[in-house]
């Protein structure tokens, strides 16, 4: 098979020869074709050869390697759990990040990766000839050994020594104060000065407000004059034309940017660089875009085939072919790194890419589940690099079936509901589709919004997003209130939980937090189910659990119980009675069936902290006794992992002071250090060894005690510590009545003990030093000094008002007439941008009609705020669009009412010549 860089021209017809059988597909006749892209083996070339994607994968590890760079596997698309900035692994710099902060030591100073990425900002421009959305990045990377002269050094020669680019096609670009980089691409490698071109965006991070961050330098390759648009000034970052493609970005982090914005020089310097597989690919294959090339094509081809069309000859059908290569591609990666389908998050981006190329599908009149077979070539031709490909074959197939089939089933409804829709609001000649209409499709059909979307952008009409928003919310709220349904009606689902399948549940949570189970039953709101979806509620039942159903005051567990085709979030876990447990909560990712196998593993963290507070309860209830009485009864608690709750008997308040003595009991058992010895015995032999039991409980002929040696002994089931010296710190927050002879006390224990010390200490300790006054002195002097400032406050707004209305009369003078129009587009001083809207209230009133344009400084950013009055805006003047074109000058955005717009940048040097275009901008509206 070939790959097409092609014109509309007569068709011809090449055979693609493979070990198991031939394959004829039709293209273009200009195409120069080159079989090797396709088959594995007998390949007949026709035309000059070109490289293989595979072929400079090869050869990027070798050259490097002779370089003394260490290759590290791709990490997964899942980035760790510790870097929540984004959704999916998007560079490779992402899995270098710890050695760069100092937070890892690398393997070795110089590294080389080929990682997995994902970008979802273009999904929806994925159908064009240049947008995708699973891409390999190609890097190497230096921490701490060489810097700029060695990185330059090393790309030039890898492209134009290796890969054999010529270097008359490449041009680069650095940022204009990095005389250094200029002057290696000079001096290095010979690049003549007017093919380095300067670009002030080559400036890179940081990640969030400080860390690491410098300049860079992309390298560009002339795709010839073929791909441009002419003009003299053609060059890198043309907005005319793709003739120059980037293909490799250098990054040298020689700073550390503080909070503040200042920059510092790293001590140890380091390199990132990235070059995108696809593009040198469409480099190296001479054609015209990545599509074209062998990372793509077999995809396309096995599309096509399936379809019933050729590849080149409709522009519609190629978009669909283009749009099902990049999903079905990106889908696989995205099941073989664990990613599933669902409703939030990364989950969604991979349900929205598959129902978008399932969509294209039946574009093309595939009307039965195709993707398999697409997702089967996917796997053969990237299996050898990526074997998770291979050995996950089978799952990723099950979770792309299931969506498309439960996708498939909702999307001809789907789209006739819309199509009526269209016809009958342009009937009436209406341009939106309304929010409520578009959440009716997403709720009752299972319709994808951004479907809608595109559906509406097809036929002319726009779609009320802020409506379907708060529909979509208000659904929220109603499926957060369905676990609360669940138990609202747990006493009339007790004949579902007793014909339960597993019952009864064993329990092995006291000593395992996870377990193997399988999953006997599923209920959702209406009764028992076979399986549930992404974002459906239900509660779940397994032949064995680890999870703690609620009980005895202590809360029930949460987790997740995880099969090869989903993950549950369990929210809650119940007994409803003795003898099953069961979990609530929701499908947070692809699917779950009964008879599934399944991982159950609680939050053990959390179940920590409520085996913390359960022990302490049992300490502070023999201090209540010792306290206030043996006649003291236990009426009530909560356990909870954050607090705990103990309701008593008590006539009298236990007051500050028995307060105080209470803790100090309980926190001399936790002191001690006392095991916690549990064990199981009759009912009979536990009474008799003292051991308390609640009044009015019901216990059966053997029951769990709970003993801390030579202090107290309770009937318990709940989950507990194995020595006190666990429990940390028992802090009583209050001690108040909540009926006639019951009051509660409620404690913190543990780290939020520790917390709660450490808080008051340091805010107390700080207000004494900022105050200069004694911590026993300390509300008095707060009360004070609150007065003093409330009066203080007064006397500036006072004195804002007045110097604003000063600033108003000399900004006045500036402005000037435009076809009859005042026109006044100034630079004021300015702290904030409500200081800018305020400003420019004051001018529009005094001006009466008029445009006002104000610009300011921001912190260290450019600002703008244009005001239209209501007699000019009819005349055609538009705030939003001015501020349309004088953002883009401050390099920034914005826009807005034909009354009021808003707008920034990053570029201050800028702002002045931005604001004296203003009075051109005006002339042209009202002239329009």
């Amino acid at each position: 098979m070939c790959s097409p860089a092609f014109d509309s021209t007569a068709l011809s017809v090449h055979t693609v020869r493979t070990p198991l059988r031939v394959h004829v597909y039709e293209f273009p006749a200009s195409v120069r074709y080159t079989c090797a892209l396709l088959c594995p083996t007998e390949t007949e070339t026709i035309g000059r050869p070109v490289m293989k994607s595979r072929d400079i994968r090869k050869l990027f590890i070798e050259f490097f390697a002779e370089r003394g760079h260490v290759q590290l596997p791709s990490s997964s698309l899942i980035p760790p759990s510790n870097d929540p900035t984004v959704l999916l692994t998007t560079a490779g710099m992402q899995q270098m990040t710890p050695f760069f902060l100092g937070l890892e030591v690398p393997p070795a100073p110089r590294l080389i990766s080929i990682q997995k990425c994902f970008r979802t900002v273009d999904i929806d421009e994925v159908g064009d000839e240049s947008h995708n959305t699973f891409f390999e990045m190609l890097g190497n990377f230096s921490v701490g050994d060489y810097f700029k002269k060695d990185a330059i050094r090393f790309a030039w020669d890898f492209l134009t020594g290796v890969l054999q680019i010529d270097p008359a096609r490449i041009n680069v670009t650095v940022y204009p104060e990095d005389d250094e980089a200029r002057g290696l691409w000079q001096s290095e490698v010979g690049l003549a000065p007017d093919r380095i071109y300067d670009d002030p965006s080559n400036i890179w991070g940081p990640v969030g407000d400080s860390g690491p961050c410098g300049p860079d330098s992309e390298i560009y390759v002339d795709r010839g004059a073929q791909y441009g648009c002419g003009e003299p000034d053609c060059g890198p970052n043309c907005p005319r034309c793709d003739r120059h493609l980037e293909v490799w970005n250098l990054v040298f982090m020689q700073y550390f940017q503080e909070r503040d914005g200042t920059r510092r020089e790293l001590e140890k310097k380091n390199i990132d660089t990235g070059m995108g597989l696809e593009r040198i690919s469409l480099i190296m294959q001479d054609v015209e875009h990545i599509y074209e090339t062998d990372l793509f094509m077999p995809v396309i081809v096995k599309a096509a085939e399936i379809a019933g069309v050729q590849y080149g000859a409709n522009e519609r059908h190629d978009r669909s072919l283009r749009i099902i290569a990049d999903h079905t591609r990106a889908a696989a990666f995205l099941v073989g790194d664990g990613v599933l389908p669902g409703n939030e998050g990364r989950n969604y981006v991979l349900r929205r890419i598959l129902r978008r190329a399932v969509r294209h599908g039946r574009l093309l009149g595939i009307e039965r589940p195709f993707l398999n077979q697409v997702i089967d070539v996917v796997a053969e031709t990237f299996g050898d690099e990526y074997p998770e490909l291979r050995s996950r074959r089978e799952t990723i197939r099950r979770v792309v079936t299931h969506e498309e089939e439960a996708f498939g089933r909702t999307l001809a409804a789907g789209i006739a509901r819309f199509d009526a829709l269209a016809d009958e609001l342009r009937s009436r000649g209406a341009t939106t589709v309304p929010g409520a209409e578009a959440f009716r499709l997403y709720d009752t059909l299972g319709f994808p919004f951004e479907l809608t979307v595109e559906l509406a952008h097809d036929a002319g009409l726009e779609v009320d997003t802020e409506g379907f928003q708060r529909a979509l919310e208000a659904q929220r709220n109603q499926s957060r209130a369905a676990l609360k349904e669940f138990a609202d009606s747990g006493r009339e689902r007790l004949p579902l939980y007793a014909a339960a399948k597993g019952v009864p549940v064993a329990f092995v949570g006291y000593d395992n937090a996870t377990t193997d189970a399988t999953i006997t039953d599923i209920f959702s709101a209406d009764g028992d189910v076979a399986q549930l979806e992404a974002g459906q509620s239900g509660e779940v039942v397994l032949d064995r659990t680890v999870f703690y159903g609620e009980s005895g005051g202590q809360v029930g567990d949460t987790g997740t119980i995880s099969t090869e085709t989903g993950v549950f979030v369990v929210h809650d876990t119940q007994r409803p009675t003795p003898h099953i447990v069961v979990h609530r909560g929701e499908v947070r990712e692809g699917f779950i069936r009964t008879e599934q196998s399944a991982v159950a593993a609680i939050d053990f963290e959390r179940r920590k902290s409520i085996q913390r507070n359960h022990t302490a309860t049992h300490l502070l209830h023999r201090a209540l006794r010792i306290v206030l009485g043996e006649d003291t009864q236990q009426a009530g608690s909560l356990v909870a992992p954050d607090r705990l709750r103990f309701d008593f008997t008590s006539l009298t308040p236990l007051g500050a002071e028995g307060s105080l003595r209470v803790a100090r009991i309980a926190n001399d058992m936790v002191i001690s250090d006392a095991p916690v010895v549990i064990f199981e015995t009759s009912h009979q032999d536990a009474v008799a060894r003292g051991a308390m039991a609640l009044f009015g409980e019901k216990y059966g002929d053997v029951v769990r005690v709970v003993e801390v040696p030579g202090y107290s002994a309770e009937l318990c089931g709940g989950a507990h510590v194995a020595r006190t010296g666990e429990i940390g710190p028992i802090i009583i927050l209050s001690e108040a009545s909540i009926g006639s002879g019951i009051r509660r006390i409620e404690a913190i224990t543990g780290a939020a003990a520790l917390d709660y010390i450490a808080t008051l200490q340091s805010v107390t300790q700080e207000l004494a030093r900022s105050l200069r006054t004694p911590v026993e002195h300390l509300p008095q002097e707060v009360r004070t000094l609150s007065d003093s400032i409330r009066e203080r406050d007064r006397r500036i707004d006072a004195l804002r008002l007045q110097l604003a209305a000063a600033d108003v009369d000399s900004l006045l003078a500036g402005a000037v007439s435009v076809n009859g129009s005042n026109v006044l587009a100034v630079r004021v001083d300015a702290e904030n941008r409500d200081t800018l809207l305020q400003v420019g209230d004051r001018l529009r009133d005094k001006l009466a009609s008029a445009v006002v344009v104000l610009g300011g400084q921001v912190g260290d950013q450019p600002a703008l705020v244009a005001m239209v009055t209501r007699d000019l805006t009819a005349r055609g003047v538009h705030a939003g669009k001015i501020v349309q074109e004088l953002a883009p000058l401050i390099g920034g955005r914005g826009g807005g009412r034909p009354e009021l717009a808003q707008g920034g940048g990053s570029d201050i040097s800028r702002l002045d010549a931005a604001l004296a275009s203003v009075e051109e901008i005006v002339k042209r509206q009202i002239s329009g």
